[in-house]
């Protein structure tokens, strides 16, 4: 048996070729409208279009000009909030929404967004996409102080700043919270008389403005603006917080403004490809990465073949950029929800297929070459490659449209610690051998550059967030490795 077929057979069997269960986990989504007769339907539809974005819990805040209403769930939007009855519990002309995957705190009830906090100044409901790298530090000295925490989510953070601060205002409370806070957010807050947004320093999670019938919202993809027919009107800047009432839409930076660095990983797997971030199309982008993986890392190669659905885009690109024939040699179905309970290992095995199966048609004695957008622990590449040659692929050759994943996300991407990242542990050669490739290669960090429209990477002022390839964090890693944590960070990559 060889080493691929080993590893393979030794892995747990579950219900269904998930391949989902070995990659980035997104962080969250964020939506908001000020103004709108229907604000809570409107919020649910928008987060139906951000579910990729967290599948794990949804929540809606809603203000009727007297009182909050707050409805909050584990499990999809489409499970909780597509029933007449749970938006009839939220009336009022505005309204913020949360999808959820946990990166801080436990996937519990009291952990679901957004949160909400009666203060001094007036009800404050807030939602966060990202997350701060000196939140648990801050939570620490906050609890010392007297506060009372009643989740485990870093978002709180900003609630009982919020609710310290001396000022008078809602908002200049909200903003002094900001200025305490570290790493990334896209926060949207609702007060008792405005929608308020807010995005890091250095823009490294999206927030955009949109617009339906004169009502303005914000929100973190405009696939969201899109299904609900909204007009998209730009983005929020990094640094920026926007303030959103009856006079309407008012913009001011608090925070010292530094270049913008958007995180790449929005654009090789998060955002949904029919969304635009900062300008770009992200399937265009996508494309792109696969055209450049192409010129880097050619194959002799009959067929190219993508991992749906995040490896189409690029795929494309690499098989139009090299002339091969773009063909789905891996098919999803795309009506299996969650996994039942099998009550044997024999029945186990026989649900391998049932979310993802290899067309035969199209891999059987074929050269094929397979393109994916990451390879994160590696185990689910493993079977894939397993899955290929067990329909009969004469050649694989496996092309990934991103750099090896080499250090983990502390900015709301939930990866593993570092010495469970395979490209942590192995050089190519290894990793080759490991997922069991007759080749393997990965787009270069100058390759994802070029991908976006630049000659390559800018070392002394990268354009975007790469930390997961270079090692290079744009903040302080507070919570992590104490106060001098990004110079520690910046020595553990020099040192690999």
């Amino acid at each position: 048996m060889g080493e691929a077929s080993a590893i393979a057979s030794n892995a747990p069997n579950e219900a269904g070729l998930d391949l989902a269960e070995d990659r980035l986990r997104e962080h969250c989504g964020v939506f908001g409208i000020f103004n709108h007769p229907d604000a809570a339907a409107i919020v649910a539809l928008g987060l139906h279009a951000l579910q990729h974005r967290g599948q794990e819990a949804a929540g809606i805040v809603a203000y009727d000009g007297v009182r909050f209403h707050s409805e909050r769930r584990q499990g999809l939007v489409g499970d909780h909030f597509s029933n007449a009855a749970t938006i009839d519990r939220l009336p009022g002309r505005a309204a913020i929404g949360h999808v959820r995957y946990s990166t801080t705190g436990e996937t519990i009830l009291r952990n679901v967004q957004p949160l909400f906090a009666e203060l001094e100044a007036g009800g404050l409901a807030v939602a966060h996409n990202g997350n701060l790298t000196n939140g648990l530090t801050l939570r620490r000295e906050l609890i010392r102080g007297g506060a009372i925490c009643q989740s485990t989510s870093d978002t709180e953070v900003v609630l009982l700043l919020a609710a310290r601060s001396r000022r008078s205002r809602i908002v200049d409370r909200f903003v002094e919270a900001l200025a305490e806070i570290e790493g990334a957010y896209a926060l949207v807050a609702l007060t008792n008389k405005k929608l308020i947004g807010a995005r890091d320093p250095l823009g490294i999670r999206p927030l955009v403005l949109g617009e339906l019938d004169g009502s303005p919202i914000l929100c973190s993809e405009t696939c969201a603006l899109d299904i609900i027919g909204a007009k998209y009107v730009r983005d929020i800047e990094n640094g920026e917080v926007v303030v959103i009432d009856s006079e309407g839409v008012k913009s001011f930076f608090p925070l010292p403004r530094l270049p913008a660095r958007p995180c790449i990983f929005e654009y090789i797997y998060f955002a949904r490809p029919d969304s635009i971030v900062g300008g770009r199309s992200v399937y265009d982008a996508r494309k792109a990465m696969g055209a450049e993986l192409a010129r880097e890392a050619p194959a002799e190669a009959d067929v190219v073949v993508p991992v749906p659905d995040s490896g189409v885009p690029a795929a494309i690109g690499y098989a139009r950029a090299c002339g091969l024939p773009f063909e789905l040699g891996i098919i999803r179905n795309h009506y299996v929800g969650r996994t039942f309970i099998q009550p044997t290992q024999s029945i186990r095995e026989l649900g391998v297929r049932m979310k993802h199966n290899a067309n035969r048609a199209v891999v059987e004695g074929k050269r094929i070459v397979l393109i994916d957008d990451s390879i994160v622990r590696g185990t689910t590449s493993v079977k894939i490659m397993q899955m290929m040659r067990e329909a009969g692929a004469r050649e694989v050759h496996f092309r990934i449209s991103s750099p090896p994943i080499a250090y983990p996300d502390f900015y709301g991407i939930d990866t593993p610690e570092r010495d469970m990242l395979l490209a942590a542990r192995m050089d190519l050669e290894e990793m080759r051998r490991f997922v069991g490739a007759d080749s393997l290669a990965f787009l270069s960090v100058d390759g994802i550059y070029r991908a976006m429209g630049y000659p390559g990477r800018d070392a002394r002022q990268p354009q975007f967030t790469d930390h997961c390839f270079t090692g290079d964090y744009p903040t302080r890693l507070v919570d992590q490795l104490g106060e001098p944590g990004r110079q520690q960070l910046s020595l553990l990559a020099e040192a690999s």
